[in-house]
């Protein structure tokens, strides 16, 4: 799997250095220049590298019979992917829950866009056209992949705390925050037709326990859901996304809506924003001084009673305070068999959530390296739930993967 930082820079030139070689080949093969593929039989047989390059030059753009215009077609062209590849990576992640899926799938969209490029001058709106085609590459991998929220299971040796295993998503990764303002910084505050997509990075919507709980629908309630209740589109246009029709769009939106009042906690409507995220900032503050003093009568002072900790995609899980703890104190214990090293940590924010990335300096070593992000979930001045996830995504929240001793 491509790193997501190597993607982000790199998916637009990426397209139009695939745009720019079948313009090359049409334009070779058209003055008789060009060898035939092998396996194929030269000219414009349908189905074959021919066909597609010259239909390129064809349909890309007004003038494309000239070199000049089909490289201005070109660059419209990509230029038209690249305003709608935000909102359409976070289509794509809201679908399957993972930041890296989201990267492959948003090329696997921008691809089908390219070959489907025809269909895309008889439409009016290129949201509606991109939508649809991403959509419909996530519905495919959903099905492809089959994938379906689980329990953890025991595991032999570890006491993994007294409460109920939690639900365990093994692909589900974050968000970065900086993503979001990018998003937001792309996004004309005076067009009104880019709501939707604003609307899109909405913390309620964006929390970790949302995603995760929205990972429990079929997939076409959930494209349903994510269209009418996080989207806000209206009824009509959600449905002709989804190639539905009114009424099963609809029957579909009441199942998802009745699922998620099962899956969610609590809200904190009491709360002000402002309130929240005080609050939240004291507790990462105390977080970060707690793991890097090794200060575990702090780290008990922040956790709630029943704190979840998780690590997907590992099969490890801790329930409750006391468990979390257990496991703490053997990596900070510099005489525990399981002592890991010195740590540091970085305030970050994923999914409109804090977040804190991790670096260890192990022992005998002189460079602490990331080995983690850690998003936490805080209720009442609390830490309800830590997320533990690899170590590439610290990357992906634009933090060095190294810091100096």
């Amino acid at each position: 799997m491509l790193e997501p930082a190597a993607v982000l820079r790199a998916e637009v030139e990426a397209l139009a250095v695939v745009v720019r070689r079948l313009l090359q080949v049409a334009r070779a093969e058209a003055g008789g220049d060009a060898p035939t593929r092998p396996g194929g039989t030269g000219g414009g047989v349908p189905g074959t590298a021919n066909a597609q390059a010259m239909d390129a030059a064809a349909v890309i753009g007004p003038g494309s019979g000239s070199e000049a215009g089909a490289e201005e077609g070109e660059e419209d062209f990509a230029a038209l992917l690249d305003i709608h590849r935000r909102h359409v990576h976070l289509l794509c992640y809201r679908m399957v829950g993972s930041y890296d899926d989201a990267e492959d799938l948003l090329q696997e969209t921008f691809l089908r866009a390219w070959r489907d490029r025809a269909s895309f001058r008889r439409q009016a709106a290129v949201r509606t056209w991109l939508h649809r085609i991403a959509v419909n590459v996530c519905l495919d991998h959903l099905r492809r992949t089959g994938r379906r929220p689980q329990r953890y299971a025991p595991l032999p040796g570890v006491d993994s705390g007294p409460g109920r295993p939690p639900a365990r998503l093994a692909w589900l990764q974050p968000y970065p925050d900086r993503r979001l303002e990018e998003f937001l910084e792309q996004v004309p505050s005076a067009d009104e037709s880019a709501a939707p997509e604003a609307a899109a990075v909405s913390r309620e919507t964006l929390e970790l326990v949302f995603l995760a709980a929205i990972q429990h629908l079929p997939p076409r309630q959930r494209a349903v859901l994510i269209y009418r209740d996080v989207l806000g589109l209206p009824a009509e246009e959600a449905a002709g996304i989804l190639g539905m029709s009114l009424a099963a769009a609809n029957s579909a939106l009441q199942r998802a809506r009745h699922t998620l009042r099962e899956r969610l906690p609590a809200r904190r409507q009491e709360w002000t924003a402002a309130e929240r995220t005080r609050q939240e900032q004291e507790v990462v503050q105390r977080y970060v001084t707690a793991a890097e003093r090794a200060d575990l009568g702090m780290m008990a002072e922040l956790l709630s009673a029943d704190a979840v900790l998780t690590m997907p995609p590992n099969a490890v899980w801790f329930t409750g305070r006391e468990a979390i703890l257990a496991q703490v104190t053997a990596v900070f214990d510099p005489a525990s068999p399981r002592y890991f090293g010195r740590w540091r940590f970085v305030p970050t924010a994923a999914n409109r959530m804090p977040a804190v990335a991790g670096y260890v300096q192990r022992p005998g070593t002189s460079v602490y390296r990331a080995h983690m992000l850690d998003v936490l979930r805080v209720e009442g001045g609390r830490i309800v739930e830590i997320t533990t996830f690899e170590t590439h995504l610290v990357a992906a929240c634009g933090l060095p993967l190294t810091l100096p001793r």
